[in-house]
């Protein structure tokens, strides 16, 4: 029998804050990190969500004052601080394992340099994180571009079940830099203002940056602390185009198909969606359109791309925690900057703050590449 698993801790910094309650408050008073920013020489700035290197660095110094001597990448300390508390509360042993998630990670050095820096690659990143904290076992990367932080979640839950471990932390981090924004810019993806995620004048992206971190384990919490049970999940690629998603939304309909029928969930009993709406023209369109197939219309979504931008691997790791404030606060959270219907299927869009029971929940992400994934999650009573 495959055993049950649960996320029982988590934490995350952004540039809404550097903590989970900071971050819930900001979300509640509509805050939004996303600004202008000068990123590329000789360019216009563009709207992007970014973390203060000042508070960021004054952060560091206060939790890791003895580290100080050490070489850590802007990207590093981000992950640094968001894992902190977690392995300061959850004991690491032979049976822990640890996950990095990330689309580009440490890619930021590759600028002006003439050789491939050591930091560059993903493993090296996951390392140095891993060897930190004193993991015990190999750290394994999950780098599947942004749909990275909901698929670190279906490892996990699959490596626990499977008897591979019986504990595992997962990470997720990605930072705005030239190299992304380029990226990004070269396929016209980037919108001219704050995104607007589903609205019928939306005209691309807010690229972001941010860390997020959950522990996850077979043991639930009891007494007042919170579980969430990890009831399904799924990845399937479309296999559309390199960064295009599919038209008829075949492989985010074949995720969200595959993690309800594992979590043993219909589609009528999940009380709420954090969808990805990243604001494009065709990710919008795709996604409304597997959301009806899978008869999903009516369940209250939200995007909160808006907010933090799009954080790249980290964005779904992050919208997954706060999809579970928002049943911890018994709170939906608004699709922020939506106003009229871009979109050619209806979905039951969040416009204002309002309390809502919230059970189950179904996390989605989509990906340059065809990727798609799908976690189905229960919020646990005894």
């Amino acid at each position: 029998m495959m055993k049950e698993v649960f996320i029982t801790d988590y934490n995350y910094i952004t540039p809404l804050g550097f903590d989970v309650s900071s971050n819930w408050n900001a979300l509640l008073e509509g805050k939004s990190g996303v600004a202008l920013h000068k990123i590329i020489e000789n360019h216009d700035p563009f709207f992007v969500s970014m973390i203060d290197s000042e508070k960021l660095e004054e952060e560091f110094t206060k939790h890791f004052e003895s580290e100080q001597n050490k070489s850590f990448t802007r990207l590093e300390k981000m992950f640094l601080l968001s894992l902190k508390p977690l392995v300061e509360s959850h004991q690491v042993t032979e049976e822990t394992g640890f996950i990095l998630s990330t689309t580009k990670g440490n890619i930021g050095l590759l600028k002006n340099k003439n050789t491939l820096p050591e930091g560059v690659y993903l493993s090296n990143l996951a390392k140095k994180i891993a060897d930190f904290f004193g993991f015990k076992t190999k750290p394994i990367v999950v780098s599947n571009a942004c749909v990275s932080g909901v698929v670190g979640i279906a490892v996990a839950k699959n490596m626990i079940s499977s008897g591979k471990y019986k504990d595992v932390f997962v990470i997720a981090g990605d930072e705005v830099s030239e190299f992304v924004i380029s990226g990004f810019n070269s396929f016209q993806a980037i919108g001219n203002g704050i995104c607007k995620p589903y609205d019928k004048n939306r005209d691309g992206i807010n690229l972001g940056e941010a860390a997020a971190a959950v522990y996850i384990t077979s043991e639930p919490v009891k007494n007042e602390k919170f579980s969430f049970k990890i009831l399904g999940d799924s990845a399937v690629n479309d296999a559309n185009h390199i960064s295009g998603p599919s038209r008829t939304g075949d492989g985010l309909y074949a995720s969200i198909k595959n993690a309800l029928t594992e979590a043993q969930v219909s589609a009528q009993q999940i009380d709420f969606i954090s969808a990805h709406g990243t604001a494009t023209i065709y990710n919008d369109e795709m996604e409304a359109i597997a959301f009806n197939r899978a008869e999903l219309q009516n369940i209250p979504l939200n995007s909160l791309k808006a907010y933090y931008g799009h954080c790249l691997g980290a964005s779904g790791l992050l919208e997954t925690i706060i999809s579970m404030e928002s049943a911890l606060n018994k709170t939906l959270i608004p699709s922020k900057n939506f106003e009229e219907i871009g979109i050619s299927q209806s979905l039951n869009i969040i416009k204002e703050t309002q309390p809502a029971e919230i059970r189950y929940i179904l996390k989605t992400a989509s990906g340059f590449g065809g990727c798609n994934a799908a976690v189905v999650l229960e919020k646990y009573k005894e």
